[in-house]
């Protein structure tokens, strides 16, 4: 069997409840977001995953997401990998979606980018580190991360330009696999909440 790519979102944050763009503010989870990671960790330690042994895990360097790795019970198999920081969001860094329509009307991340940020191109390149990596494996990978750097990861897994992953929405605590179908990269599951009820 092809090895998998398993995507954690980290769990909630105060910013990821009021929808600010939070690219490296170190901002820590929410209880809501604690529970969520240990829940997430419980369902990764029974059947069908087993707690996944062997599995190679690395984890975003920024707190929320290596919070959520500890309390998922991987923190100590994980490394810390700067290619799954979330996206430098620049001069957008801490802003809603809607303060950045009010000054720019019809804005589109994956389409118009950041300024000040990092650019579309840089974002690719770093999620395509990240898939030449996984692909490199002969195991399944785990990875800890944020929701836009995650659903680039899963863009260029299928390999489509990023701003397909403008259609791939990604709750936080959500678990997603990537894999295999005849042969070609696939989505297995995605943004899966199922442990959280």
């Amino acid at each position: 069997m092809a090895p998998r790519v398993l995507l954690a979102r980290h769990g909630q944050t105060e910013w990821s409840l009021s929808g600010k763009h939070t690219g490296r503010t170190d901002v820590p989870l929410l209880e809501e977001g604690r529970r969520g990671a240990k829940l997430l960790g419980e369902r990764l330690h029974r059947a069908p995953y087993d707690g996944l042994p062997g599995v190679e895990v690395r984890t975003s360097p920024l707190a929320r997401a290596r919070e959520t790795c500890e309390l998922a019970g991987f923190g100590d198999r994980a490394r810390a990998w700067d290619a799954l920081l979330e996206w430098d969001y620049g001069a957008y860094e801490g802003m809603t979606p809607a303060d950045i329509q009010a000054v720019r009307p019809g804005w589109l991340i994956w389409r118009d980018g950041v300024p000040e940020g990092e650019t579309l191109a840089e974002m690719t390149a770093r999620a395509d580190e990240v898939v030449s990596w996984a692909r490199a494996e002969d195991r399944d990978v785990l990875v800890f991360a944020h929701g836009h750097i995650l659903r680039s990861i899963g863009a260029r897994w299928l390999g489509l330009p990023i701003d397909f992953a403008a259609r791939i929405r990604l709750n936080p605590t959500s678990l997603s696999v990537l894999g295999w179908a005849y042969g070609e990269p696939a989505i297995e599951s995605w943004n899966d909440l199922g442990h959280l009820v």
